[in-house]
C-alpha cells in the first residue's frame, strides 16, 4: 500500500500512536509528499505528529502553498528549532515565508561568517546564481601535493553532498582552477595540485541568471560549479540537484501560467482563495469574448442572409487558434533556452509566416473542398478557403509577436499568451471570414 494510503486509513482509525511510528521510519521527502496529499485539516495532524528533527527539511521539500499552511501552524519557537537544524543556503530558500520576528532570531543565533553569508542570499534576486548556490565546499591550495590533499580529506570526514571537485584558491579566496576527485585519485601523490588541477573552470557570478546556469549545467554535464563575486573570489557552489528543483519549479510555474493561474496552489486550500487564484484571467477571457460576439454582431444581416456561415465560422477561428499555440509554444521555449537572439530573430519571423503561408494553402484548399461538398457553392468554399489562409497567417505573427513583446517588456511570456492568443485568432477569424462573405457572397 502506497505511503500517503496508509497514513489516510490510520487517520480515519484515529491509529495516531501507529501512525507516529510510521512517521519516524519515512524519509523526509516521502513525509512532504504525503502532507502535500492530505487535506487541511488531516495534514496538520499529521504534521504535529512529525517528529521535530524533521521539521526544517519537510519545510524545504513541501510546496510553497503547503509550506504556508505548515508555518502558520508553527509558534515562533517551533520554527526557530526547525531552521536550527538547516545550513545557511538552506536557511535562505525559507526565509522569504518566515515571520520577520523569527528571522530576526534565526539571524542573531548564527556566527559572524554565516550571518553575512544569509544576507549576501538574501539581497539577491530570486533568479539568479545566488540564489541556487550553497556553501558546503572544500577549498585548497595549488602550491601543495596530493597526499597533502588527501590527508586532509581523511582528517576532515564527511565531505559534503555531491562532492566531485575541490576548488582550489588563493590566500585572497581567488578563484585559480578546480581538482576533480578523479583526477586527485588516479595521479601520483607526489605531484601538487598545480600540476593536476583544471583551469578552465566553468564557473558563475553572483547575479547571473539562473536559467543560463541551468542550460551551462546541460550543455557541459556539469555535477557541481563555483559561483564567485566580482573579483573572481570564491562565494559558494551550485549543485545538480539545485539545477534540478530550479528547472521543476519553472517547469510548474510555466504549466500554471499557460493555464491562467497566477500562483501555485494548494490542491486542498480553501474555495475562496482557489477561486481568486483564477479569477484574473477568466475576466480577461471573458471579456476577449464578448470582443468577438461584438465583431459576430457586425455581420448579423449576412448571417441572417446566408445561414452556413454560422456552421462554418468556428472552423476558422478554431484552426487559427491551433496554429498559433502551435507558434507561441515553440517561441516560448525558445525563449526559455536563449535560442532567440536580435540576430536571428527577423528570420525566424519570416520562417513562421512562411509556414503559416503554407498550411493556410494546403489546410484552406481542404477545408474549402469540405464546404463545397456541404453546400455545393463554390463561391461559399472559396471564401472559405481564403478566410483559413488569412486568419493561419494572423496566428502565425501573433503567435510569434505576442512572446517576444511579453518577453522585451521583461514579463513572463508564457503568462498569458494562450489567453490572448486565442482571443486574437477568434476574434480575426469571425472578421475575416464574414468580411469577406460579406463582400463577395451578399
Amino acid at each position: 500500500m502506497p505511503h500517503h494510503d496508509l497514513v489516510e486509513t490510520m487517520l480515519h482509525r484515529q491509529h495516531q500512536a501507529a501512525l507516529k511510528q510510521k512517521l519516524d521510519q519515512l524519509h523526509s521527502a516521502d513525509i512532504a509528499y504525503i502532507l502535500e496529499a492530505l487535506p487541511l485539516r488531516e495534514r496538520l495532524t499529521v504534521w504535529n505528529l512529525v517528529k521535530s528533527e524533521l521539521d526544517g527539511q519537510i519545510l524545504l521539500d513541501v510546496s510553497d502553498a503547503v509550506r504556508e499552511t505548515l508555518i502558520s501552524d508553527m509558534d515562533p519557537e517551533e520554527l526557530l528549532t526547525a531552521t536550527e537544524q538547516l545550513d545557511t543556503d538552506e536557511i535562505a530558500d525559507l526565509a522569504p515565508d518566515l515571520p520577520e520576528e523569527v528571522m530576526l532570531e534565526v539571524l542573531k543565533h548564527l556566527n559572524e561568517e554565516n550571518r553575512a553569508r544569509l544576507e549576501s542570499v538574501l539581497a539577491r534576486e530570486e533568479d539568479t546564481c545566488a540564489a541556487l548556490m550553497d556553501f558546503g565546499m572544500v577549498t585548497i591550495r595549488e602550491d601543495v601535493k596530493l597526499s597533502v590533499v588527501l590527508r586532509y580529506l581523511r582528517r576532515r570526514g564527511d565531505l559534503p553532498e555531491h562532492t566531485d571537485k575541490l576548488f582550489v584558491v588563493d590566500e585572497n579566496n581567488v578563484l585559480r582552477g578546480v581538482l576533480s576527485l578523479r583526477r586527485l585519485l588516479v595521479n601520483s601523490l607526489d605531484a601538487s595540485v598545480g600540476e593536476v588541477m583544471s583551469r578552465e573552470v566553468v564557473y558563475f557570478h553572483l547575479d547571473d541568471d539562473a536559467a543560463d546556469a541551468a542550460r551551462a549545467f546541460e550543455r557541459y554535464d556539469l555535477l557541481s560549479a563555483p559561483v564567485v563575486d566580482s573579483e573572481r573570489r570564491l562565494q559558494g557552489r551550485i549543485r545538480v540537484d539545485a539545477i534540478v528543483d530550479y528547472i521543476r519549479e519553472s517547469s510548474d510555474e510555466e504549466r500554471l501560467a499557460q493555464a491562467g493561474l497566477q500562483e501555485e496552489e494548494d490542491l486542498f486550500s480553501g474555495i475562496w482563495k482557489s477561486a481568486q487564484n483564477r479569477w484574473m484571467w477568466l475576466g480577461i477571457n471573458l471579456i476577449t469574448a464578448f470582443a468577438s460576439t461584438r465583431v459576430i454582431g457586425l455581420f448579423e444581416d449576412t448571417i441572417v442572409r446566408i445561414v452556413a456561415l454560422a456552421s462554418l465560422m468556428p472552423i476558422v477561428a478554431a484552426i487559427g487558434g491551433n496554429t498559433g499555440n502551435q507558434t507561441s509554444i515553440l517561441i516560448v521555449r525558445s525563449l526559455a533556452l536563449g535560442l532567440i537572439n536580435k540576430s536571428n530573430m527577423k528570420r525566424l519571423i519570416l520562417k513562421e509566416m512562411a509556414i503559416g503561408l503554407m498550411n493556410g494553402i494546403v489546410w484552406g484548399g481542404v477545408i474549402g473542398a469540405v464546404a463545397y461538398l456541404l453546400y455545393r457553392e463554390l463561391d461559399l468554399s472559396l471564401v472559405m478557403a481564403a478566410a483559413t489562409l488569412l486568419n493561419l497567417l494572423v496566428a502565425a505573427i501573433m503567435g510569434i509577436s505576442i512572446p517576444l513583446v511579453r518577453d522585451a517588456m521583461d514579463k513572463d511570456p508564457a503568462v498569458g499568451t494562450s489567453v490572448l492568443l486565442t482571443a486574437v485568432t477568434d476574434g480575426a477569424g469571425f472578421f475575416i471570414f464574414l468580411g469577406l462573405a460579406t463582400i463577395f457572397l451578399v
